[in-house]
């Protein structure tokens, strides 16, 4: 008798044996006689399966003969195929198999032919199965629109559970499948759930609200219903979204803001920080349609500080003081929701978040009068304790306002000394603002750091270093004698980049004051064969043939010198070789006549069209006694130049409003709009009364939970909190 096996399915195998062979055969291992005979050294499965155990089972067949049939032990394995895990797994393998599909999803992997297993996995029990299922269906419903709209109808269940989270995801997911023809079934269901119970709920409706009128822009007006109702919640959790919403929807409809002005100013400091940074910003263009500018007529020198106690006590305090202050100073100046408006923003100065603090700062700048705005100066310096990307935006924030208002960060001058581990962007937005604050006072002080940053290593930090001395020279002249030495020992320096940018900069300081710096004229004209440097070369050779006439022995014997190195030089030094013999022509023609023919006859064979044509031009207008223009070359080339405006760059920047993109770039971004200007007129401010309605207490059943929802995280506890106690 032969024993014959023969594997029916990967997972069965079949055995025909004769019943008195049963202990010949029981010692045989159907893993050893496969991998000898039929299937090589792999073998089939598991040696631990032996052929007895299997012919046991069949001991009671009486010796007849008989099939034996053995399932393999890995019939019952988990199965690895994710669809199968899907369709045909228990609920643990559903929820594995869905996390493996969004980390690949994650990875950038396409997950899309698994789309009608995935749907047929809403109907689970798992909420956090569910909200994997949901994360799926938002990513792929775009793509596949018509698969979508087999899970419709289980969101539409969805949304009558009695659990608030699954209710709020399954119109998350509803909202975010972005097919035309489910509009009037998410429009619909939108509305049924702004008047949920749950604010968690009412807070997703207001997210939805933007995503629907990106896909059906018609529907606005239905929309806009929606979010009046939503403006109407007194729950702070929900109020933020909406006024996203809002932003999204219709910024433009500042009417809708009238009845609920003192509700979102009251409502402010309770409010999440991203709610409030979309608050505050929509406050701020509000305020500017409604409130007269406070700064009009006004004289800012001697106008005293609203808070009047604001050095000496805490801003606690200073908010107390300013209540009574407000009826006795000031308040007959100023509308009353303007100043409500100003006070609610101020303890926003003490949040943790950035952004906040940035757009309490912008509202100050745009509507405060401008004794008040040193409250919020001590909150923007405390950024700069932030990351490096915090202190860019502080910084440049700080360097707009310090155009306008430099009296007002004087006093925190030390906070904007450069340290050793700055990036280079913060070090040189602190030494503009240096540069900026500077007075007679603290003049010597920053003079001081300046003289300790040009011995760094970073060279652009040191020349943008070398020109904020040269700004600062210019804009204070009882320094400018002392900036002048310490840019002439910088000369000497090796470094050919601080070099250059000392010698540009003391060309432009000695433009405004050439008489009385004579002396310095002459050491840079003895220094113009020594500087290698093409820029601060050109700079040297643009001085003496400006300021010739104080150096009239000198300025000759230059440009001998430079004529025996004209083919050597750069272009920039060859063209002004040429404009200094054409002004030392001017001045002295007898004694420069042959050396200036000389210079025009080599730069008439330059390979440089540049110098070729200008050695043309003022050969025709030198030489050439016939021409018209001769008798004007004096004008042409001595006359008097205007003396460089050495400016802030950000002057530019203040056209955008601070602590925006724009402003940040310096160029006008997507979606930027201006603040508009301040009435003439204060327009009518009865617009905002509204008629308080008395609200009855809450019975004892009345919750944001219904009664089989399952309440027990403390995050569902805070939500209906803050719900019931607003």
């Amino acid at each position: 008798t032969t024993l014959t096996v023969r594997a029916l399915r990967p997972c069965v195998c079949v055995v025909p044996v004769r019943g008195r062979e049963q202990k010949g055969l029981a010692a045989m291992s159907v893993g050893e006689h496969v991998s000898s005979s039929m299937m090589g050294p792999e073998g089939f499965g598991s040696d631990s399966l032996t052929l007895g155990d299997s012919l046991d089972a069949a001991g009671s067949s009486g010796g007849r003969h008989g099939t034996v049939v053995r399932d393999m032990p890995f019939l019952h394995r988990v199965p690895t195929d994710r669809k199968q895990m899907l369709e045909l797994g228990k609920e643990v393998d559903k929820l594995k198999a869905m996390r493996m599909i969004i980390q690949d999803m994650a990875r950038g992997v396409d997950q899309s032919q698994l789309f009608p297993s995935v749907v047929k996995t809403v109907i689970c029990k798992s909420v956090e199965l569910k909200k994997l299922v949901y994360m799926y269906l938002v990513r792929y419903a775009d793509e596949l629109p018509d698969l979508a709209l087999l899970s419709i109808s289980t969101f539409q269940k969805g949304l009558k559970e009695s659990n608030q989270l699954i209710r709020a995801s399954a119109l998350r997911v509803l909202s975010s499948i972005r097919v035309p023809v489910i509009v009037p079934i998410t429009l619909i269901a939108l509305k049924q759930a702004s008047t949920d119970m749950s604010p968690y709920v009412r807070k997703t409706v207001a997210h939805a609200l933007p995503k629907l009128y990106q896909l059906a822009p018609r529907e606005k007006e239905s929309l806009l219903e929606i979010l009046e109702q939503l403006l109407h919640d007194r729950t702070t959790i929900v109020i933020g979204s909406v006024i996203m919403a809002f932003e999204d929807l219709c910024p433009e409809r500042l009417d809708l803001i009238h009845k609920h002005f003192r509700k979102l100013c009251n409502m402010l400091i309770d409010i999440d920080e991203w709610g409030q940074m979309s608050i505050v910003r929509l406050l701020t263009r509000y305020g500017r349609t409604q409130f007269v500018d406070p700064n009009s007529g006004v004289d800012t020198e001697t106008e005293q500080p609203f808070y009047a106690e604001e050095e000496s006590e805490t801003e606690d305090a200073a908010g107390a003081a300013d209540a009574d202050g407000d009826k006795k100073k000031k308040g007959q100046l100023m509308d009353p929701d303007h100043r409500l408006l100003l006070r609610s923003c101020l303890p926003l100065l003490q949040s943790r978040n950035s952004g906040v603090v940035l757009a309490v700062v912008h509202l100050y700048h745009r509507l405060a009068p401008f004794a008040e705005m040193s409250l919020v100066i001590k909150p923007l310096i405390r950024l700069l304790r932030a990351g490096r990307e915090v202190q860019q935006i502080a910084l440049t924030a700080i360097n707009t306002l310090a155009v306008e208002r430099k009296s007002l960060f004087e006093p925190y001058i030390k906070n904007f000394f450069v340290r050793s581990n700055d990036p280079r962007f913060v070090r040189l937005l602190k030494l503009e603002i240096l540069t900026q604050i500077a007075n007679e006072t603290n003049i010597p002080i920053i003079l001081r750091e300046f003289q300790q940053y040009v011995r760094d290593t970073d060279k652009e930090f040191v020349t943008t270093t070398i020109q904020c001395i040269g700004r600062c020279a210019s804009k204070l002249t009882n320094v400018t004698e002392s900036c002048l030495t310490g840019l002439m020992s910088l000369v000497s320096k090796k470094d050919e980049a601080v070099v250059a940018e000392s010698v540009v900069v003391i060309k432009k300081l000695l433009q405004l004051n050439p008489e009385g710096h004579k002396d310095i004229i002459i050491m840079m004209s003895l220094m113009a064969n020594t500087i290698v440097v093409p820029m601060a070369r050109a700079s040297i050779l643009w001085l003496i043939g400006e300021y010739s006439a104080y150096i009239p022995k000198i300025a000759p014997d230059v440009l001998r010198q430079m004529a025996i190195t004209f083919s050597d030089e750069e272009d920039i030094v060859k063209l002004q070789i040429l404009n200094l013999s054409a002004k030392l022509f001017v001045n002295n023609h007898k004694q420069t006549k042959l050396l200036v023919n000389y210079v025009l006859n080599l730069a008439k064979y330059d390979q440089n069209y540049d110098i070729r044509d200008r050695a043309r031009l003022i050969r025709a207008l030198l030489l050439n006694k016939e021409s018209k223009l001769h008798k004007h070359c004096k004008q042409l080339f001595l006359s008097e130049k205007p003396a460089p405006n050495l400016q802030s760059p950000f002057t530019v920047r203040s056209k955008f409003e601070i602590c925006s993109l724009s402003h940040a770039l310096d160029m006008e971004t997507l979606g930027y709009t201006e603040l508009p200007a301040f009435p003439e007129e204060a327009p009518d401010p009865t617009v905002r009364n509204v008629e308080e309605k008395a609200i009855a207490a809450p019975t004892k059943e009345a919750s944001f939970f219904s009664d089989g929802e399952e309440s027990g995280s403390s995050s569902s506890e805070s939500e209906s909190g803050s719900g019931s106690g607003s």
